[in-house]
């Protein structure tokens, strides 16, 4: 189960005091909590392909803007657990693209290749974000719902910004009412499960839409929480979330499923929740979009009786490229050649998260304006600010409101005249970045500086918040899954 923009701090499990999730934290305490996961950028579709098939997104063959992020004959997770028997379903967010080529998607016609392609036997959900056009719902290959005597265009012109204007699609919207959209694929997951047996294992991806803007919680959650709508749609959230796991345990495969609960990248720091008490990322810096710690650093929870000891927490490094290598061990599954090709297996972290030693020393995160580097403890990032909306600041809540403290920021959000070109920080005394250590130990932001280099972490464009306009890294300097950012090439 994957949430949208849901922040470190977000659940009560995590130190949230404003907003209650009881099902959430029932999860951490049959299992086991990681207090230092991540996605692999603080945007949501680079993460979400990582989580699917176990790469970087820099190392994805893009061919367009809402074309198919994953190319022809490429090994996902879903497609290994389909060749091996698992029924696999995907609802919810997709964002990851359908079709071939350079062209926006004509949403009237087949849209193909898309889920199914990649190994899921059904998919349902919206093909973006809640707020980005068309806002639909898509079933398999087709808009759900659509009258062809009505079609579906969408206006992408600057003035509507990232997410576009839909034009026409009347009867099929209307199918997709917003506030009821993680109900209604809380139904089909649900269906889904009820539907399973123990002759044959299952995968269910369940992505929902919340918490991420426009924060619109159904009328019955309204006010349910100590931190605004925000609040309220996290405990909608915490509700649907309890649906799946008392579905699980009412057909009887609570006991032998491993369940992950997390999140696509960090939480955004929105007025209201933070006026009434509420930090989404807790004493992290920065906030979805950002290389720093708040925009990756996220609430990451997995439960497997049995194995998974309970009340349990992992301390060490762990990135979401991971998690497919890590299902292939649990599942008994051999990875082919070139599968997941940045991920490593952590299971032995699942299962003894208190005596098992950091499977993963290094990872790399994504930013929409700078690459970030963590080594150990030690965080690297290659420019000033924070990669990307929070500084210099741009808009939304001013820097002094935020109560972020960086050594290179002043008051205003501006960076300081005489800061560093880079920053370096160690994370085991200053978890929240206040101090830029670059100065103090230049050998180390040197050295760190020279593996991302190796590493071929040069970036270029990330134009588009949930659109990536541009590769990452130039095709020609591309680093090969040997030169990936994990620990060590696997046996």
């Amino acid at each position: 189960m994957v949430a949208d923009d849901l922040g470190y701090r977000d659940l009560g499990c995590y130190g949230a005091t404003k907003i209650k999730t009881p099902r959430a934290d029932q999860l951490a305490a049959e299992g086991v909590r990681f207090v230092d996961a991540h996605s692999i950028s603080s945007v949501c579709d680079p993460s979400r392909y990582s989580i699917l098939c176990g790469a970087y997104i820099w190392h994805a063959r893009l061919e367009g803007n809402y074309a198919l992020y994953f190319h022809d004959g490429q090994i996902t997770l879903p497609s290994l657990l389909k060749a091996a028997g698992y029924h696999t379903e995907a609802l919810g967010k997709w964002h990851l693209g359908f079709g071939r080529g350079r062209k926006d998607t004509d949403w009237n016609k087949e849209l193909k290749p898309g889920p199914l392609e990649v190994g899921f036997d059904y998919f349902f959900g919206t093909p973006g974000t809640h707020d980005g056009a068309p806002l639909v719902f898509v079933e398999n290959h087709y808009v759900f719902g659509l009258d062809p005597a009505d079609p579906i265009r969408v206006d992408r012109s600057p003035k509507y910004g990232a997410t576009g204007k839909m034009i026409g699609g009347a009867k099929a919207a209307a199918a997709r009412p917003d506030d009821r959209i993680d109900f209604i694929v809380t139904d089909k997951a649900v269906k889904f499960i009820a539907g399973q047996s123990e002759k044959a294992p299952f995968f269910l991806y369940l992505a929902f839409t919340a918490p991420h803007v426009p924060i619109n919680p159904a009328p019955e959650f309204r006010g349910k929480s100590e931190a605004g709508l925000y609040g309220d749609y996290i405990e909608q959230l915490d509700y649907c979330t309890g649906r799946v796991l008392d579905a699980l345990e009412k057909h009887g495969f609570a006991k032998n499923t491993l369940v992950i609960y997390t999140s696509d990248n960090g939480g955004v720091l929105l007025r209201d929740p933070l006026d009434l008490g509420h930090r989404s990322n807790g004493e992290l810096l920065g906030q979805k979009t950002d290389a720093w710690e708040g925009g990756h650093r996220i609430p990451f929870i997995a439960r497997w009786p049995g194995h998974v000891p309970a009340g349990t927490v992992r301390k060490d490094l762990f990135s979401q490229v991971d998690i497919m290598a890590t299902f292939a061990q649990a599942a008994h599954i051999a990875l082919p050649a070139g599968a997941s090709p940045d991920g490593i297996s952590q299971l032995a972290a699942f299962i003894d998260p208190g005596g098992t030693p950091s499977q993963r020393n290094e990872t790399a995160f994504l930013g929409i304006a700078s690459y970030a580097l963590r080594e150990g403890d030690w965080f690297y990032m290659p420019r000033q600010g924070s990669g990307g909306r929070s500084a210099p600041d741009k808009k939304g809540i001013p820097w002094k409101k935020t109560g972020f403290s960086n050594s290179d920021i002043d008051e205003k959000g501006k960076i300081k005249p005489d800061a560093p070109p880079d920053q370096l920080y160690n994370l085991a005394d200053d978890i929240g970045q206040a101090r830029n250590l670059t100065l103090d130990q230049p050998k180390r932001a040197a050295a760190m500086h020279a593996r991302m280099d190796e590493l071929g972490l040069r970036f270029t464009s990330l134009a588009v918040v949930g659109q990536v306009k541009t590769r990452a890294t130039d095709p020609a300097n591309s680093p090969t899954p040997q030169a990936s950012a994990s620990p060590a090439p696997r046996p």
